[in-house]
C-alpha cells in the first residue's frame, strides 16, 4: 500500500478546515490516502505583540515548511494572504483554489455597521491595512489591537472589550459563523488583502508528480486573481508593516486589479489609490499587471509611504 499523503497544518479550528477540506477533496478526486499532522506555529504562540513587530505573517508558516522540508509531511494548506510573497527556495504554490467571500465582515454584539459606531467607538483589528482604511472612512474611531485564532476574537468581542471587530468572512463562513457579521464591507469600501479568502497549497519544488496531482485543485480565475494581488506587494517590498491592499476582480473577460496604500506610521495619511486591468492568458501576465499596479501607486508617491518601513 502507498503511504499516505501528509498535509501540515496549524492546529486552530480554522487552519484544520481548511486542511481537512483540501484532505478531502484529495480523497474524493484522487483517490489518496490523506493524514493530517497538526502543528502550533511561532505565530499561534506570540499573541501579545503585533505580527508586523516579531517578524510577519511568515511566522505562520514556517514551521509548516520546515515539516515540508524534512520530510514528515507532503504538502502544507494555508490561508493565502497569510503566505509570504516571496517564498523560501526550494518551496512553491501548487494550487490556489477558488476563493471564498474575499470581504472583510464587521461583527459587533451593538451596532449593524460601521457608520452606527458612536463618536470614539473602540474597534479591535492588528490589520494595519485595516487600521488605514477604517480611519479613512472614520478618523474618530480608537482602533485597539486584537490577535489571536478566530474564536479568541470573538471571545474579546463578547467579554465587551470592543464595541466592534473586523475579521475575515470567509474564515467566519467556513466556520459556520456567517450568523456573527452583522455587515461586510465592500470591497470599495474595504479593500481585501492580496490572497484574501483564497487557500493556498505549498509543496516542495522537487514534488513533481504531487505538483502534477495538485494542479488539478487549481481555480485558474483565482489563480490569475491571486498572482497578480501578491505581485502588488511584492513590487512594493510588501510585508504585514505595510499597511496595503490589493484586490483583483475579472470583469467581462478583464482582470481588474485594485490596490490602496496608507502610511506605514502615519495611518491618518490619506490612501493612495490605483486600478489597472488587463486580460492576463497566463501567471507571469498576471504578476505583470500588479507590477503595473504598484508601479502607478510608486508614481503617486508610494515611495513616501514606504521610507517609513
Amino acid at each position: 500500500m502507498n503511504p499516505p499523503t501528509i498535509i501540515a497544518t496549524r492546529e486552530s479550528r480554522l487552519a484544520l478546515w481548511q486542511a481537512e477540506h483540501v484532505r478531502d477533496l484529495l480523497v474524493q478526486r484522487f483517490g489518496l490516502r490523506v493524514e493530517l499532522l497538526g502543528m502550533t506555529t511561532r505565530g499561534d504562540q506570540i499573541l501579545d505583540r503585533a505580527l508586523s513587530k516579531v517578524g510577519g505573517k511568515g511566522l505562520f508558516v514556517k514551521e509548516l515548511e520546515t515539516a515540508l522540508e524534512d520530510g514528515r509531511a507532503d504538502l502544507a494548506v494555508h490561508s493565502l494572504k497569510d503566505v509570504p510573497m516571496d517564498l523560501p527556495a526550494g518551496f512553491v504554490l501548487a494550487a490556489v483554489m477558488e476563493r471564498e467571500d474575499p470581504r472583510d465582515a464587521f461583527v459587533s454584539n451593538r451596532h449593524a455597521a460601521l457608520d452606527e459606531l458612536p463618536q470614539g467607538a473602540v474597534v479591535g483589528t492588528s490589520s494595519l491595512r485595516r487600521v488605514v482604511q477604517l480611519l479613512a472612512r472614520r478618523p474618530d474611531l480608537q482602533i485597539e489591537p486584537l490577535r489571536g485564532n478566530l474564536d479568541t476574537r470573538l471571545r474579546k468581542l463578547d467579554e465587551g472589550g470592543f464595541d466592534a471587530i473586523v475579521l475575515a468572512a470567509a474564515g467566519l463562513k467556513r466556520l459556520g459563523l456567517a450568523s456573527r457579521i452583522r455587515s461586510c464591507f465592500e470591497v470599495e469600501q474595504m479593500i481585501p488583502a492580496a490572497g484574501q479568502g483564497a487557500l493556498g497549497i505549498e509543496v516542495r519544488a522537487d514534488a513533481t508528480a504531487l505538483r502534477q496531482t495538485l494542479a488539478g485543485l487549481v481555480h485558474r480565475p483565482t489563480w490569475l486573481a491571486a498572482h497578480a494581488e501578491r505581485a502588488v506587494s511584492r513590487a512594493l517590498g510588501g510585508s504585514c508593516s505595510m499597511p496595503l491592499a490589493a484586490h483583483a476582480v475579472w470583469q467581462g473577460g478583464q482582470l481588474v486589479i485594485t490596490a490602496a496604500l496608507g502610511h506605514g506610521t502615519d495611518p491618518r495619511q490619506p490612501l493612495l489609490h490605483t486600478t489597472c486591468s488587463a486580460v492576463p492568458a497566463d501567471a507571469a501576465a498576471a504578476t505583470a499587471l500588479g507590477e503595473q499596479a504598484a508601479a502607478a501607486l510608486r508614481a503617486a508617491g508610494a515611495g513616501r509611504y514606504l521610507a517609513v518601513h
